[in-house]
């Protein structure tokens, strides 16, 4: 799963891959597999190269910004944080999958290149093209977990409550606000940038949560961001994760698609 959503963003369709994989597995002489772990890698791995080419073409076509999937833990433990993945979006499949297996899972290009069915040299060529790509997504500034997640409470307060001047106090001057409806649930059909848009539209989202509050679920880290669960007035969850930078709010990443949050059920 690990390696599957990753190359994906989407949950359920990691699911399936790491389902097909396991039918293959199942079929295979086991007798013959030297080594279960690298062929259930590779596999897994040039399934989801396939499944790539659709989901392109599917996020083409996708209405407003596009998100992965969110994935929620109490602590601060993803290697892929969600700006990173977003970074791997703009990457081609196979420099995607050779900067994961290498970079983020420590596999050796000799190892890469039987899974991606590559020269090592090609594979070494492709994850580098991909670092240097990604090397922007990368966290510059940690906060420590306590106070991160303080953060995130208080951002949840001051955003439904309508304290606008708490509200931006906590974002950075160039801070950009995300937000994935997918054409399912209204939301910002692009991203909106910079302090005084994002303070107008969260002006206006507290206006409409006065008569019809949202709920605090549950605060943690959405694909490594300290962020939150809420219950939204209209019976559906949402998340938002938060990119910090220098103690400020830098950039707010919103999920309200329904199909992308029914593993949080």
């Amino acid at each position: 799963m690990r390696v599957a959503y990753r190359m994906l963003g989407s949950v359920a369709d990691a699911e399936d891959m790491v389902q097909e994989a396991f039918i293959r597995w199942m079929r295979a002489d086991r007798a013959a597999v030297r080594e279960p772990e690298a062929f259930l890698r590779r596999t897994l791995t040039r399934l989801c190269l396939d499944q790539l080419k659709s989901a392109r073409r599917r996020r083409e076509a996708y209405i407003g910004p596009w998100l992965p999937d969110p994935v929620v833990e109490e602590d601060e433990v993803e290697d892929v944080t969600l700006p990173l993945m977003l970074a791997l979006e703009r990457l081609s499949p196979l420099e995607r999958a050779a900067f994961l297996l290498h970079d983020v899972f420590g596999l050796g290009f000799d190892e890469v290149a039987q899974t991606m069915e590559r020269d090592p040299a090609a594979c070494r060529q492709l994850a580098a093209r991909a670092r240097s790509h990604v090397r922007d997504a990368r966290p510059r500034f940690q906060m420590e977990r306590q106070r991160s997640l303080a953060l995130a409470e208080a951002f949840f307060n001051a955003s439904r409550n309508g304290d606008l001047q708490a509200f931006g106090a906590m974002l950075a001057a160039d801070v950009t606000a995300h937000a994935d409806g997918g054409g399912k649930r209204p939301a910002a059909i692009e991203v909106v940038v910079g302090f005084d848009a994002v303070m107008k539209q969260y002006a206006f989202i507290a206006s409409r949560l006065r008569h019809t509050p949202s709920t605090l679920v549950r605060v943690g880290f959405v694909n490594g961001l300290p962020g939150f669960v809420s219950l939204e007035a209209d019976g559906e969850l949402q998340t938002t994760a938060l990119e910090i930078e220098d103690g400020k709010i830098a950039a707010i990443y919103v999920v309200r698609n329904p199909d992308k949050l029914r593993h949080l059920h």
